[in-house]
């Protein structure tokens, strides 16, 4: 009778057989890559000792790079800030064209008052108007043109600042154009003065400008204080009929010497 052996110790041996040989296995491909790994550095090292001149156009060339690198660098932070600085620039041009300074504003007030002195000092007064009659002829195209800038600067002229303002409420578009408008005013009324200045009477004839003679030196007696009322009434009557049809009279300048004989009159009523 043949007895079975127990299957338990076989098994065993055979697993402990296995282990041993994947024990050695592992050791050989450790060994094995430590192997090459020396290989690999050894070579590196013998290159590296066989050809160490080649550092120098190596180095070069990676010392060139480097160099390209920071230049850039350095030229984008450049930009950045030149890039800043425009937006900046833009930013102020940009808060300039939505204020209007009130000093600005004075200056070119101050500069149209100016021009309406000029002028009142011929609208004003008749004898100064006798001496240069073109500047109320508006025939005369360089007079015309002058009285339509002077209109036209004055329709455009805003409210004053306030004292202690430091801008205005005007907006920067109406500004340009009121500014624009003076300009034009100005040029235009030193234009039509010249003229007038250099023409005088030239455009009258003989017996026009003895006229204006007369008209001038009646003037001169209806503005006279030193006359009597009736004196200077009977003067203005008669310069108005000499200046009709030959220079259109300016109501302010009418009502100027109209109001200086009624207070005459007034006053001699008075005595």
């Amino acid at each position: 009778m043949v007895v079975a052996q127990p299957l338990s110790p076989v098994i065993d041996g055979v697993e402990n057989e296995l282990r041993r040989a994947r024990i050695g296995h592992a050791f050989t491909l450790i060994a094995d890559g430590r192997s090459r790994y020396s290989w690999a550095v050894t070579g590196i090292l013998e290159f590296a000792s066989n050809n160490w001149w080649l550092i120098f156009p190596i180095g070069g060339v990676v010392g060139g790079w480097a160099g390209s690198i920071a230049k850039y660098n350095e030229k984008r932070r450049k930009d950045k800030i030149e890039l800043a600085r425009i937006k900046a620039a833009a930013q102020t041009e940009q808060l300039k064209l939505t204020t209007t300074s009130a000093e600005q504003l004075r200056k070119t007030l101050k500069q149209h008052d100016a021009l309406n002195e000029k002028w009142f000092a011929y609208e004003v007064d008749l004898a100064t108007l006798i001496e240069y009659p073109l500047m109320t002829d508006m025939r005369e195209p360089l007079t015309l043109a002058f009285h339509r800038a002077r209109v036209h600067a004055d329709d455009l002229r805003p409210d004053a600042p306030r004292p202690g303002d430091t801008e205005s409420t005007i907006a920067p578009a109406d500004f340009a154009d009121y500014r624009e408008a003076v300009g034009d005013y100005a040029a235009a009324f030193d234009a039509a003065e010249r003229e007038a200045r250099r023409r005088k009477q030239a455009g009258f004839s003989p017996i026009e400008r003895e006229a204006l003679d007369r008209a001038r030196k009646l003037i001169s007696v209806a503005s006279d204080s030193g006359a009597t009322a009736a004196e200077r009434q009977a003067a203005y009557k008669k310069a108005r009929a000499e200046l009709d049809g030959l220079i259109d009279v300016p109501p302010p300048a009418a009502e100027r010497l109209e109001r200086q004989i009624a207070g005459a009159l007034e006053r001699g009523r008075g005595d």
